[in-house]
């Protein structure tokens, strides 16, 4: 199992906040947001970590280094920023026929249960596992991505930024993924409103060839960083009295 970052992306929503700042080194809760991605990889210990940069990568490179915490990291430079599929389709040299947990370096995660969800996705048959928590207001969804479940917890559905909340469940960067989505980058459909490549699309086309995809409540408090708000808001209190895995 690698754990694969994604940092490569401009930022461009957090406008002044990211002209002269890779936006996944700007501080949120007392540290680079990469570094809230890169504690969880701590965590559960992957062989490696992979981190896709682009933007600024100079910044992320020279801050962290090709180690965290005794873990090794490597990059994978994404010349181009043209979205997230891109990006996992820049890392796939990197990530040879391993498995992967996929992290998003502008979210964070408070409390997460990453141990759990690995020891569920290593039981075996399931083909992406898609870490999911419940919004304090259900606007939040709109943000990120919905899912559409059977009663079994296996997802038939996932909705990018929908324009109404399906439900209270937001899906989040933290999925767990089997190297076989690698095979459906070239099958994705661009989206055409961002002229991109969707990560719920990547996901959905396993769905439509029958892979067992799930949902796993990933953890506590959620925030997906975008726009200068976000940032602004800042959460020490919140880290100083959540419980984190050990």
């Amino acid at each position: 199992m690698k754990a694969l970052i994604l940092a490569g992306g401009r930022g461009k929503r957090m406008e002044e906040h990211s002209v002269e700042r890779n936006k996944c080194m700007l501080l949120y809760g007392g540290m680079p947001l990469i570094q809230h991605s890169l504690e969880h990889c701590a965590r559960i210990q992957p062989e490696e970590i992979v981190i896709v940069v682009g933007y600024l990568a100079e910044q992320i490179i020279n801050y962290y280094g090709n180690s965290y915490q005794g873990m090794r990291i490597r990059y994978a430079i994404q010349k181009e920023q043209r979205g997230l599929v891109h990006a996992i389709e820049t890392a796939a040299p990197f990530l040879g026929a391993s498995d992967f947990m996929l992290f998003l370096a502008d979210e964070v995660l408070l409390a997460p249960n990453h141990l759990a969800m690995m020891e569920e996705f290593s039981e075996g048959g399931i083909f992406a596992l898609c870490g999911v928590t419940i919004p304090q207001s259900p606007e939040e969804v709109r943000k990120t991505y919905a899912i559409l479940e059977d009663e079994g917890g296996r997802i038939l559905r996932l909705v990018e930024k929908p324009r109404k909340p399906l439900n209270r469940f937001q899906g989040t960067g933290n999925i767990l993924l089997s190297n076989g989505i690698l095979d459906y980058i070239a099958n994705t459909p661009i989206n055409q409103s961002r002229q991109e490549k969707e990560l719920p699309d990547l996901i959905q086309c396993a769905i439509d060839d029958g892979h067992i995809v799930k949902s796993f409540p990933v953890g506590g408090r959620y925030v997906n960083v975008n726009f200068p708000a976000d940032i602004e808001v800042q959460v020490e209190t919140a880290y100083s009295g959540a419980h984190v895995e050990g």
